[in-house]
């Protein structure tokens, strides 16, 4: 999108950097201009671009002065992602704003949180923290997440390109996906099992499954979230325990606290141990949290809430969040399980697919067989069963009548003689 040179506008991570630096949010911003929160969050996610007065209002209210000969501001922070933040995360919930880090899940203020997501805690060989860098939609996001996924021809969101950015085969846009998301979301998933092996296999399945319907991922506003939410049940899944090798735990890490951090973890029920991962691990606010746990807002901030006791009563060190945050991403980082290429996942995934849709071919053309065969050799007919034969030892007994004996002619005379012709049959009488 171009930009007449008189009014520059800012790119669009930029133009949501320069509100918050002003103190505003996209309903005041979208009040002062005239227009609705959501046209606000379209500009800054680059959807759409305002013309006209609400250009020069839009750059006025956000200060900009002076801009490059073609239109764009930078003011990025380039830097690497912390251990659990950054890769398998929504960067728009990864680093939120400064009003809602220093809240935690009842809203309640916390002194001293105003860089816990902004900004990542040093590492334990004393290197500088990392900086994480501004990103579009916090307020009502639309962002999406990692870099673009869907491989269609869009016109470029940086003022000063009229050119269209080069469209992306699926399985370029995948492998990018991969690269950005597997490392980290391999070692979330380790802090969820305890489980370094599960955790790799985990989150393979879950991009194998994400390659098999990527029309549908491809498309989502949160591809990152729908692999993470995939792996993370897959990891949870109460089947593993029927497998052998779950049977033999995994060895601990070397040192004692990370040893002390990860039971504590695996103590917590699933539930509350994948929420805490979600909001004090990865990062990601609390509507977003009870969103992909499918819990209510309230019930996400009581299973945070009590995690975080549970946790605080076995290390009291770790009871501010802070220092569990720091904490997660220390134990993360000193986790390194490998995750496969993106190409070999890919395979994987096809090889997979074209088992099962043959074994599904396999077993319709057995039913349809047997099916046949039943058809073709049942009877159509009911046959009364035989009675089973019985051996017979010399004459039966007369069975039919015979000529009566003299006895018999006389009971027979004297009944013929007592009948009468009324409704009785026999006429009482004194002997």
């Amino acid at each position: 999108m171009t930009q007449s040179p008189a009014t520059p506008l800012p790119a669009p991570k930029e133009r949501r950097r320069l509100r918050e630096a002003r103190s505003l949010t996209q309903a005041a911003l979208a009040a002062r201009i005239g227009v609705s929160r959501a046209t606000v969050r379209s500009w800054e996610t680059g959807r759409t671009t305002p013309r006209g007065r609400k250009l020069e209002a839009y750059v006025k209210l956000l200060g900009v002065g002076t801009a490059p000969a073609d239109g764009t501001m930078s003011g990025r922070q380039e830097g690497p992602a912390p251990a659990l933040v950054g890769a398998g995360t929504t960067p728009s919930a990864a680093h939120r704003t400064a009003g809602e880090r220093d809240r935690g899940p009842r809203g309640e203020d916390r002194p001293g949180a105003d860089g816990r997501r902004s900004a990542g805690t040093p590492a334990r060989d004393g290197t500088a923290p990392h900086r994480a860098e501004p990103d579009a939609g916090r307020d009502g996001d639309d962002g999406r997440n990692g870099p673009r996924a869907t491989g269609r021809d869009d016109t470029s969101a940086e003022e000063g390109g009229g050119g269209r950015e080069p469209s992306l085969t699926p399985a370029q846009a995948f492998d990018a996906l991969y690269a950005f998301c597997a490392p980290a979301l391999v070692r979330q998933t380790y802090l969820l099992t305890g489980r370094r092996e599960l955790a790799r296999e985990s989150v393979e399945h879950a991009f194998q499954l994400a390659w098999h319907r990527w029309p549908e991922v491809a498309v989502d506003r949160d591809p990152a979230g729908w692999v993470r939410a995939t792996a993370y049940e897959y990891a949870l899944s109460p089947w593993h325990r029927l497998r052998p090798r779950h049977r033999h735990p995994e060895a601990p890490p070397a040192d004692a606290a990370d040893r002390a951090l990860l039971a504590a973890l695996l103590d917590l029920p699933p539930v509350y141990r994948r929420t805490l991962l979600l909001y004090d691990g990865v990062g990601l606010g609390l509507p977003e949290t009870a969103a992909e746990t499918e819990a209510s807002t309230p019930a996400a901030a009581n299973r945070v809430l009590h995690a975080r006791e549970a946790v605080a009563e076995r290390l009291p060190e770790l009871a501010l969040p802070e220092d569990l945050h720091r904490r997660l991403a220390e134990l993360a980082s000193t986790q390194r399980p490998r995750a496969a290429k993106p190409g070999t996942v890919r395979d994987h995934g096809e090889r997979r697919a074209r088992q099962w849709t043959r074994g599904a071919i396999a077993f319709t053309v057995l039913l349809i067989g047997v099916t046949a065969l039943t058809l073709r050799t049942a009877p159509d007919h009911y046959e009364a069963p035989l009675s089973p034969p019985e051996t017979v030892r010399g004459l039966p007994p007369r069975s039919a009548p015979g000529p009566l004996s003299e006895d018999e002619l006389v009971l027979r005379d004297k009944l013929r003689s007592l009948t009468s012709s009324g409704p009785e049959r026999l006429v009482p009488g004194i002997r």
